[in-house]
């Protein structure tokens, strides 16, 4: 396994993570077990997952899984979703974050969090209270480090700035959209992340599910895949002309080095130096290893540049996937 510092900080993490979205949905706690421990086996060491994932189970059955091995993990949960109807169900309040953690700590089984990280940028509250929130949290050892997701540039740069100016715990890390069919961070982001030593954390590296080539030409869905189960689901709106090219060429260039799509996007991603760790989803054990297969690829100049010819109408327009309230 190959491990990278993330951001600027001393924390390293596994290179590949694991993603929890699925646990307790497409994936039951003994599936769930059995993927953790795998990932765990191959020297993956960050999970990531929220407190929203399936209704808090994602949380309980990483709690669970991790009961014996809790000091080998990166844990990287997430709040500020809403969690219900009510007026303080949602957002980035210090009543909201510090009950959030509260109950996060429970259902995860321990009692500090690696990488807490706020779900959306929230424009009703003041990011001093926020940030403040966090640094207490630190600060009393509920949490070690903090990240953001889902927020725009000019978002983490004046939360970095707030930080820097009040003697706060900064961003060491943002989790946002970016792949080689979302490479609109590239605009903006990447570079306010490179100036500040803020890793970048890609979810939905394969575009849900698009970049593995297992939708071929949109016209048979796979059972059991995501799509088949939401067909309402953004990858069902992404599922159009534009971005079956894509595929298409991205399956062309793994032909020529004879491994998958899903390994080669991947590994494109980790040619990124702004990139710490990529969150990789799984519902099967086998899926685990196949994503490993990304981390023996190096790009040559060639295919990098072919590649990213091939993924440049995805630079500008709509983000592949954006949480904002």
């Amino acid at each position: 396994m190959k491990y990278r510092y993330l951001g600027n900080s001393g924390l390293r993490v596994s290179a590949l993570g694991l993603g929890g979205n699925s646990f307790g949905t497409r994936a039951d706690q003994t599936t769930s077990n059995r993927i953790i421990h795998q990932a765990l086996d191959q020297g993956i060491n960050f999970i990531d997952t929220a407190n929203v994932y399936s209704g808090t189970k994602s949380e309980q059955i990483i709690g669970e899984a991790l009961a014996d091995r809790r000091h080998n993990v990166i844990i990287a949960t997430k709040g500020g979703s809403p969690i219900g109807e009510g007026p303080n169900n949602k957002g980035a309040s210090r009543l909201h974050i510090q009950r959030e953690v509260e109950d996060s700590l429970k259902r995860l089984r321990t009692d500090y969090i690696d990488l807490y990280q706020i779900h959306r940028f929230d424009p009703n509250t003041p990011l001093e209270e926020t940030l403040r929130t966090l640094d207490d949290l630190v600060r009393a050892g509920k949490i070690r480090y903090i990240g953001a997701s889902n927020f725009a540039a000019w978002e983490l740069m004046k939360a970095l700035g707030i930080s820097e100016r009040q003697g706060l715990s900064r961003f060491i890390s943002i989790q946002n959209s970016y792949s080689l069919a979302d490479r609109t961070p590239e605009q903006e982001l990447v570079p306010c992340c490179l100036d500040q030593g803020v890793g970048i954390i890609p979810f939905f590296p394969l575009a849900g599910g698009l970049l593995t080539g297992k939708y071929g030409d949109g016209t048979q869905i796979p059972a059991g895949s995501r799509l088949d189960k939401d067909p309402n689901s953004i990858i069902g709106q992404r599922l159009d002309a534009k971005h079956i090219q894509l595929v298409k060429q991205v399956s062309l260039s793994a032909k020529e080095l004879d491994t998958s799509p899903a390994a080669l996007s991947l590994a494109w991603l980790l040619s990124r130096s702004v990139v710490s760790t990529i969150i990789v989803g799984a519902t099967r054990e086998e899926q685990v290893i196949e994503n490993l297969k990304c981390l023996a690829l190096n790009l040559d100049p060639s295919t990098t540049e072919a590649l990213d010819r091939a993924s440049m109408p995805f630079l500008n327009g709509e983000p592949f996937a954006s949480y904002r309230f």
